[in-house]
Protein backbone atom coordinates (compact mmCIF):
# COMPACT_ATOMS: atom_id res chain seq x y z
CA UNK A 1 0.00 0.00 0.00
CA UNK A 2 1.36 3.33 -0.85
CA UNK A 3 1.35 4.81 2.39
CA UNK A 4 3.71 3.32 3.76
CA UNK A 5 6.19 4.92 0.60
CA UNK A 6 4.48 8.67 1.81
CA UNK A 7 6.01 7.16 5.37
CA UNK A 8 9.57 6.69 4.26
CA UNK A 9 9.59 10.82 4.12
CA UNK A 10 11.29 11.94 7.01
CA UNK A 11 10.85 15.50 6.36
CA UNK A 12 7.41 15.13 5.49
CA UNK A 13 6.33 12.94 8.91
CA UNK A 14 8.26 15.86 10.38
CA UNK A 15 6.10 18.62 9.24
CA UNK A 16 2.45 16.22 9.41
CA UNK A 17 3.56 15.92 13.19
CA UNK A 18 4.09 19.55 13.61
CA UNK A 19 1.12 20.70 11.73
CA UNK A 20 -1.24 18.44 13.60
CA UNK A 21 0.67 19.90 16.83
CA UNK A 22 -0.19 23.85 16.12
CA UNK A 23 -3.80 23.10 14.48
CA UNK A 24 -4.80 21.58 17.77
CA UNK A 25 -4.18 25.08 19.27
CA UNK A 26 -5.30 27.11 16.48
CA UNK A 27 -8.17 25.22 16.12
CA UNK A 28 -9.32 25.62 19.93
CA UNK A 29 -8.80 28.96 19.53
CA UNK A 30 -11.18 29.26 16.73
CA UNK A 31 -13.87 27.86 18.99
CA UNK A 32 -12.85 29.76 21.74
CA UNK A 33 -13.17 32.89 19.55
CA UNK A 34 -16.85 31.49 18.96
CA UNK A 35 -17.57 30.86 22.25
CA UNK A 36 -16.07 34.03 23.47
CA UNK A 37 -17.57 36.49 21.86
CA UNK A 38 -21.14 35.02 21.86
CA UNK A 39 -20.94 34.97 25.93
CA UNK A 40 -19.48 38.84 26.01
CA UNK A 41 -22.54 40.19 23.57
CA UNK A 42 -24.88 37.32 23.98
CA UNK A 43 -25.64 37.89 20.33
CA UNK A 44 -25.21 35.21 17.03
CA UNK A 45 -24.94 38.07 14.67
CA UNK A 46 -21.50 40.01 16.76
CA UNK A 47 -20.37 35.68 16.81
CA UNK A 48 -20.47 36.62 13.25
CA UNK A 49 -18.18 39.24 12.92
CA UNK A 50 -15.35 36.34 13.85
CA UNK A 51 -15.76 34.88 10.32
CA UNK A 52 -15.67 39.12 9.20
CA UNK A 53 -12.26 39.78 10.56
CA UNK A 54 -11.13 36.34 9.38
CA UNK A 55 -12.25 37.43 5.56
CA UNK A 56 -11.22 40.73 5.74
CA UNK A 57 -7.59 39.59 6.11
CA UNK A 58 -7.66 36.87 3.83
CA UNK A 59 -9.52 38.64 1.26
CA UNK A 60 -7.21 42.17 1.44
CA UNK A 61 -3.58 39.79 2.15
CA UNK A 62 -3.93 36.33 0.38
CA UNK A 63 -2.83 37.15 -2.74
CA UNK A 64 0.27 38.86 -1.49
CA UNK A 65 1.09 36.12 1.19
CA UNK A 66 1.30 33.86 -1.98
CA UNK A 67 3.56 36.26 -3.81
CA UNK A 68 6.14 35.82 -0.64
CA UNK A 69 5.94 32.34 -0.69
CA UNK A 70 6.93 32.07 -4.53
CA UNK A 71 9.73 34.92 -3.38
CA UNK A 72 11.42 33.91 -0.39
CA UNK A 73 12.36 30.26 1.71
CA UNK A 74 9.07 28.88 2.67
CA UNK A 75 10.32 27.25 5.71
CA UNK A 76 11.60 30.72 7.35
CA UNK A 77 8.38 32.44 5.84
CA UNK A 78 6.43 29.85 7.66
CA UNK A 79 8.48 30.49 11.25
CA UNK A 80 8.01 34.03 10.95
CA UNK A 81 4.30 33.76 10.68
CA UNK A 82 4.03 31.29 13.51
CA UNK A 83 5.94 33.48 15.56
CA UNK A 84 3.87 36.50 14.97
CA UNK A 85 0.75 34.44 15.79
CA UNK A 86 1.92 33.23 18.50
CA UNK A 87 2.77 36.94 20.06
CA UNK A 88 -0.93 37.35 19.39
CA UNK A 89 -2.47 34.27 21.16
CA UNK A 90 -0.08 35.19 24.15
CA UNK A 91 -1.48 39.04 24.40
CA UNK A 92 -5.23 37.29 24.09
CA UNK A 93 -4.59 34.98 26.85
CA UNK A 94 -2.89 37.96 29.13
CA UNK A 95 -6.18 40.05 28.68
CA UNK A 96 -8.40 37.36 28.70
CA UNK A 97 -6.79 35.90 32.28
CA UNK A 98 -6.46 39.27 33.58
CA UNK A 99 -10.31 40.29 33.36
CA UNK A 100 -9.70 43.42 31.19
CA UNK A 101 -10.85 41.64 27.52
CA UNK A 102 -13.85 42.90 25.66
CA UNK A 103 -15.44 41.51 22.84
CA UNK A 104 -13.46 44.32 20.52
CA UNK A 105 -10.27 43.10 21.18
CA UNK A 106 -11.11 39.30 20.84
CA UNK A 107 -12.42 40.68 17.14
CA UNK A 108 -8.98 42.41 16.51
CA UNK A 109 -6.96 39.20 17.73
CA UNK A 110 -8.91 37.26 14.61
CA UNK A 111 -7.90 39.91 12.27
CA UNK A 112 -4.31 39.64 13.07
CA UNK A 113 -4.21 35.75 13.58
CA UNK A 114 -5.62 35.44 9.98
CA UNK A 115 -3.25 38.11 8.61
CA UNK A 116 -0.19 35.93 9.94
CA UNK A 117 -1.97 32.94 8.80
CA UNK A 118 -2.67 34.16 4.77
CA UNK A 119 1.36 34.14 4.67
CA UNK A 120 1.45 30.90 6.39
CA UNK A 121 -1.21 28.97 4.81
CA UNK A 122 0.27 29.35 0.82
CA UNK A 123 3.50 28.70 2.34
CA UNK A 124 2.43 24.84 3.96
CA UNK A 125 0.35 24.38 0.81
CA UNK A 126 3.78 24.66 -1.41
CA UNK A 127 6.33 23.51 0.69
CA UNK A 128 4.26 19.80 0.80
CA UNK A 129 5.80 18.78 -3.22
CA UNK A 130 9.27 19.68 -2.10
CA UNK A 131 8.81 16.96 1.07
CA UNK A 132 7.17 13.94 -1.45
CA UNK A 133 7.90 13.05 -4.56
CA UNK A 134 5.70 13.91 -7.21
CA UNK A 135 3.62 11.14 -7.42
CA UNK A 136 2.83 10.58 -3.90
CA UNK A 137 1.00 14.10 -3.92
CA UNK A 138 -2.09 12.96 -3.81
CA UNK A 139 -1.53 10.00 -0.87
CA UNK A 140 0.46 12.79 0.90
CA UNK A 141 -2.77 15.28 1.05
CA UNK A 142 -5.28 12.23 1.76
CA UNK A 143 -3.16 11.98 5.18
CA UNK A 144 -2.32 14.88 5.76
CA UNK A 145 -5.92 16.90 5.46
CA UNK A 146 -8.12 14.46 7.48
CA UNK A 147 -5.28 13.30 10.19
CA UNK A 148 -4.71 17.38 10.34
CA UNK A 149 -8.42 16.86 11.88
CA UNK A 150 -7.34 15.17 14.73
CA UNK A 151 -6.74 18.82 15.60
CA UNK A 152 -9.87 19.89 14.77
CA UNK A 153 -11.03 17.42 16.60
CA UNK A 154 -9.02 17.92 19.61
CA UNK A 155 -9.06 21.85 19.63
CA UNK A 156 -12.88 22.75 20.40
CA UNK A 157 -12.88 19.63 22.45
CA UNK A 158 -10.04 20.53 24.72
CA UNK A 159 -11.50 24.30 24.65
CA UNK A 160 -14.49 23.35 25.70
CA UNK A 161 -12.73 21.40 28.94
CA UNK A 162 -10.66 24.73 28.85
CA UNK A 163 -13.19 26.82 28.58
CA UNK A 164 -15.32 25.14 31.71
CA UNK A 165 -11.93 25.14 34.15
CA UNK A 166 -10.41 28.49 33.49
CA UNK A 167 -12.26 30.49 30.69
CA UNK A 168 -11.08 30.97 27.22
CA UNK A 169 -7.90 32.84 28.25
CA UNK A 170 -6.49 29.16 29.19
CA UNK A 171 -7.35 27.72 25.84
CA UNK A 172 -5.23 31.11 23.94
CA UNK A 173 -2.15 30.19 26.60
CA UNK A 174 -1.94 26.95 25.26
CA UNK A 175 -2.40 27.88 21.60
CA UNK A 176 0.60 30.29 21.84
CA UNK A 177 3.09 26.87 23.07
CA UNK A 178 1.57 25.06 20.00
CA UNK A 179 2.95 27.71 17.92
CA UNK A 180 6.36 27.80 19.70
CA UNK A 181 6.63 24.36 18.78
CA UNK A 182 5.88 23.85 15.08
CA UNK A 183 8.58 26.91 15.08
CA UNK A 184 11.33 24.12 16.62
CA UNK A 185 9.97 21.51 13.91
CA UNK A 186 10.44 23.99 11.15
CA UNK A 187 14.20 24.29 12.33
CA UNK A 188 14.79 20.37 11.63
CA UNK A 189 13.05 20.39 8.17
CA UNK A 190 15.56 19.55 5.60
CA UNK A 191 14.24 21.42 2.41
CA UNK A 192 15.98 23.26 -0.55
CA UNK A 193 15.58 26.82 -1.13
CA UNK A 194 12.66 27.79 -3.63
CA UNK A 195 14.86 28.38 -7.43
CA UNK A 196 14.14 30.85 -9.63
CA UNK A 197 11.77 32.63 -7.31
CA UNK A 198 11.56 35.58 -9.07
CA UNK A 199 13.11 37.86 -6.57
CA UNK A 200 13.68 40.30 -9.63
CA UNK A 201 10.36 40.61 -10.63
CA UNK A 202 8.21 42.58 -9.11
CA UNK A 203 5.73 42.11 -6.53
CA UNK A 204 2.68 43.45 -8.90
CA UNK A 205 3.83 41.43 -11.73
CA UNK A 206 3.85 38.47 -9.88
CA UNK A 207 0.34 39.16 -8.62
CA UNK A 208 -0.45 39.40 -12.12
CA UNK A 209 1.11 35.75 -13.05
CA UNK A 210 -0.53 34.22 -10.46
CA UNK A 211 -3.91 35.61 -11.29
CA UNK A 212 -3.87 34.94 -15.17
CA UNK A 213 -2.44 31.17 -14.34
CA UNK A 214 -5.48 30.47 -12.34
CA UNK A 215 -7.54 32.48 -14.61
CA UNK A 216 -6.05 29.93 -17.91
CA UNK A 217 -6.79 26.31 -15.96
CA UNK A 218 -10.29 26.23 -15.88
CA UNK A 219 -10.64 23.35 -13.25
CA UNK A 220 -8.74 25.86 -10.74
CA UNK A 221 -11.16 28.09 -10.84
CA UNK A 222 -14.46 25.71 -10.78
CA UNK A 223 -12.83 23.81 -7.90
CA UNK A 224 -12.42 27.23 -6.10
CA UNK A 225 -16.37 27.92 -6.83
CA UNK A 226 -17.50 24.37 -5.15
CA UNK A 227 -15.48 25.29 -2.47
CA UNK A 228 -16.61 28.84 -2.27
CA UNK A 229 -19.95 27.72 -2.32
CA UNK A 230 -19.60 24.89 0.49
CA UNK A 231 -18.19 27.34 2.65
CA UNK A 232 -20.02 30.00 2.32
CA UNK A 233 -23.66 28.74 2.09
CA UNK A 234 -23.30 25.32 5.10
CA UNK A 235 -20.86 27.92 7.82
CA UNK A 236 -22.38 25.82 10.43
CA UNK A 237 -19.66 26.41 13.32
CA UNK A 238 -20.80 30.17 13.63
CA UNK A 239 -24.85 28.93 15.04
CA UNK A 240 -23.44 25.93 17.12
CA UNK A 241 -22.92 28.05 20.14
CA UNK A 242 -26.66 29.28 19.20
CA UNK A 243 -27.79 25.24 18.64
CA UNK A 244 -26.20 24.22 22.37
CA UNK A 245 -27.73 26.90 24.57
CA UNK A 246 -31.57 27.53 22.63
CA UNK A 247 -31.98 23.67 21.22
CA UNK A 248 -29.64 21.46 22.76
CA UNK A 249 -29.31 23.33 26.04
CA UNK A 250 -26.01 21.67 26.58
CA UNK A 251 -23.02 23.90 28.32
CA UNK A 252 -19.49 24.21 27.45
CA UNK A 253 -18.17 20.63 27.07
CA UNK A 254 -21.08 19.30 24.80
CA UNK A 255 -20.51 22.71 22.61
CA UNK A 256 -16.88 21.17 23.07
CA UNK A 257 -18.14 17.67 21.94
CA UNK A 258 -20.67 18.87 18.56
CA UNK A 259 -17.78 21.40 17.47
CA UNK A 260 -15.27 18.66 17.49
CA UNK A 261 -17.65 16.11 15.58
CA UNK A 262 -17.18 16.87 12.39
CA UNK A 263 -13.47 16.25 12.99
CA UNK A 264 -14.01 12.73 14.23
CA UNK A 265 -16.26 11.84 10.57
CA UNK A 266 -13.08 12.89 9.04
CA UNK A 267 -10.66 11.35 11.16
CA UNK A 268 -13.24 7.93 10.90
CA UNK A 269 -12.98 8.43 6.96
CA UNK A 270 -9.34 8.24 6.50
CA UNK A 271 -8.52 5.03 5.47
CA UNK A 272 -11.98 5.52 2.50
CA UNK A 273 -10.39 8.44 1.40
CA UNK A 274 -6.75 6.95 1.02
CA UNK A 275 -8.00 4.33 -1.00
CA UNK A 276 -10.31 6.55 -2.80
CA UNK A 277 -7.70 8.78 -3.91
CA UNK A 278 -5.41 5.69 -4.11
CA UNK A 279 -7.35 3.40 -6.70
CA UNK A 280 -10.44 5.44 -8.27
CA UNK A 281 -10.37 7.67 -11.41
CA UNK A 282 -13.42 8.85 -11.08
CA UNK A 283 -12.46 11.14 -8.33
CA UNK A 284 -14.85 14.38 -10.16
CA UNK A 285 -17.50 12.76 -9.63
CA UNK A 286 -16.42 11.39 -6.40
CA UNK A 287 -16.11 15.26 -5.32
CA UNK A 288 -19.63 16.74 -6.25
CA UNK A 289 -21.26 14.12 -5.01
CA UNK A 290 -19.28 14.29 -1.44
CA UNK A 291 -19.82 18.02 -2.13
CA UNK A 292 -23.92 17.54 -2.43
CA UNK A 293 -24.14 14.97 0.96
CA UNK A 294 -22.17 17.32 2.50
CA UNK A 295 -24.89 20.30 2.40
CA UNK A 296 -27.93 17.47 3.26
CA UNK A 297 -25.59 16.94 6.31
CA UNK A 298 -25.69 20.43 7.13
CA UNK A 299 -29.58 20.36 7.07
CA UNK A 300 -29.71 17.39 9.08
CA UNK A 301 -27.56 19.12 11.71
CA UNK A 302 -30.06 22.18 11.52
CA UNK A 303 -33.32 19.90 11.73
CA UNK A 304 -31.61 17.83 14.50
CA UNK A 305 -33.72 18.45 17.81
CA UNK A 306 -31.68 15.91 19.39
CA UNK A 307 -27.89 16.56 20.54
CA UNK A 308 -27.10 12.76 19.99
CA UNK A 309 -28.93 13.22 16.50
CA UNK A 310 -26.60 16.24 16.00
CA UNK A 311 -23.58 14.97 16.46
CA UNK A 312 -24.18 12.04 13.81
CA UNK A 313 -25.10 14.88 11.68
CA UNK A 314 -21.75 16.54 12.27
CA UNK A 315 -19.54 12.92 12.29
CA UNK A 316 -21.26 13.02 8.49
CA UNK A 317 -20.35 16.41 7.66
CA UNK A 318 -16.76 15.44 8.78
CA UNK A 319 -16.54 12.56 6.57
CA UNK A 320 -17.56 14.45 3.41
CA UNK A 321 -15.51 17.56 3.87
CA UNK A 322 -12.54 15.47 3.93
CA UNK A 323 -13.21 13.55 0.73
CA UNK A 324 -13.47 16.94 -0.77
CA UNK A 325 -10.77 19.08 0.31
CA UNK A 326 -8.50 16.07 -0.23
CA UNK A 327 -9.31 15.80 -4.13
CA UNK A 328 -9.43 19.23 -4.51
CA UNK A 329 -5.99 20.34 -2.95
CA UNK A 330 -4.17 17.54 -4.73
CA UNK A 331 -5.69 19.23 -7.76
CA UNK A 332 -4.78 21.93 -7.65
CA UNK A 333 -1.16 20.89 -6.73
CA UNK A 334 -0.66 18.91 -9.40
CA UNK A 335 -2.15 21.71 -11.79
CA UNK A 336 0.58 24.28 -10.79
CA UNK A 337 4.18 24.43 -11.94
CA UNK A 338 6.42 24.73 -8.72
CA UNK A 339 7.62 28.16 -9.49
CA UNK A 340 4.24 29.18 -8.76
CA UNK A 341 2.25 27.18 -6.16
CA UNK A 342 2.34 29.56 -3.60
CA UNK A 343 0.72 32.46 -5.28
CA UNK A 344 -2.09 29.64 -6.48
CA UNK A 345 -2.77 28.28 -2.97
CA UNK A 346 -2.97 31.75 -2.00
CA UNK A 347 -5.59 32.57 -4.56
CA UNK A 348 -6.99 29.26 -3.96
CA UNK A 349 -7.16 29.88 -0.16
CA UNK A 350 -9.74 33.24 -0.96
CA UNK A 351 -12.25 30.08 -1.42
CA UNK A 352 -11.39 27.37 0.72
CA UNK A 353 -10.24 29.91 3.81
CA UNK A 354 -12.23 32.93 2.83
CA UNK A 355 -15.46 30.70 2.74
CA UNK A 356 -16.03 29.84 5.99
CA UNK A 357 -14.86 33.28 7.14
CA UNK A 358 -17.77 34.93 4.91
CA UNK A 359 -19.54 32.68 5.70
CA UNK A 360 -19.78 32.68 9.44
CA UNK A 361 -21.20 36.68 8.73
CA UNK A 362 -23.11 35.29 6.15
CA UNK A 363 -25.04 32.62 8.15
CA UNK A 364 -24.94 34.23 11.07
CA UNK A 365 -26.74 37.20 10.06
CA UNK A 366 -29.40 34.94 8.40
CA UNK A 367 -29.42 33.35 11.90
CA UNK A 368 -29.90 36.83 13.58
CA UNK A 369 -33.05 37.38 11.47
CA UNK A 370 -34.90 33.99 10.77
CA UNK A 371 -32.62 31.56 13.31
CA UNK A 372 -30.12 29.78 13.67
CA UNK A 373 -31.95 26.34 12.34
CA UNK A 374 -33.61 28.31 9.34
CA UNK A 375 -30.51 29.71 8.64
CA UNK A 376 -28.08 26.58 8.34
CA UNK A 377 -31.26 24.86 6.70
CA UNK A 378 -31.24 27.13 3.83
CA UNK A 379 -27.44 27.26 3.63
CA UNK A 380 -26.92 23.60 3.39
CA UNK A 381 -30.02 23.33 0.75
CA UNK A 382 -27.74 26.14 -1.61
CA UNK A 383 -24.93 24.22 -1.09
CA UNK A 384 -26.11 20.66 -2.53
CA UNK A 385 -27.72 22.05 -5.37
CA UNK A 386 -24.74 24.12 -6.53
CA UNK A 387 -22.90 20.77 -6.70
CA UNK A 388 -25.94 19.01 -8.46
CA UNK A 389 -25.58 21.25 -11.11
CA UNK A 390 -21.76 20.23 -11.85
CA UNK A 391 -23.19 16.67 -11.86
CA UNK A 392 -25.60 17.05 -14.70
CA UNK A 393 -23.33 19.26 -16.86
CA UNK A 394 -20.85 18.07 -18.94
CA UNK A 395 -17.16 20.19 -16.99
CA UNK A 396 -13.72 19.60 -16.01
CA UNK A 397 -14.29 18.87 -12.56
CA UNK A 398 -16.75 16.13 -13.42
CA UNK A 399 -14.29 14.86 -15.90
CA UNK A 400 -11.27 14.74 -13.31
CA UNK A 401 -9.34 11.62 -12.94
CA UNK A 402 -6.38 12.43 -10.90
CA UNK A 403 -2.91 11.90 -11.39
CA UNK A 404 -2.84 10.10 -14.54
CA UNK A 405 -4.51 12.87 -16.69
CA UNK A 406 -2.35 15.25 -14.79
CA UNK A 407 1.37 14.56 -15.54
CA UNK A 408 1.84 16.31 -18.66
CA UNK A 409 -0.39 19.41 -17.87
CA UNK A 410 1.50 21.41 -14.91
CA UNK A 411 3.66 23.50 -17.10
CA UNK A 412 0.91 26.28 -18.54
CA UNK A 413 -0.21 25.88 -22.60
Amino acid sequence: MRVAAVLRNRDFNLYWAGVVFSQIGTRGTVAANLYHVYQLTGSVTQTGLVGAGQAVALLVLSPLGGVFADRWDRRRLLQWSQAAAMVVAGGLAVLTLTGRIVAWQVLVSVVLTTAAATFDQPARQALIPALVPRTQLPQAFALLNPSREIAVLLGPALAGIFIGIAGPGLMYAVDAGTYAVLVVILQLLRVAKLDGAGSHTSVWRQLVEGARFVKGRKIIWMLMSLDLSATLFGAYRVVLPALCATVFHVGPQGYGMLSAAPSAGALLATYTVFRTVDRTRRLGRVLLVSTVLYGVSNIALAQAHIFVIAVAAGLLIGAFDAMTTTIRHAAVQLETPDELRGRVSAIYQMSSRGGPALGDTLVGAVAGALGAVTALTLGGALAALYAGFFIVRPNPVRAYQGVGEQENSAVPT
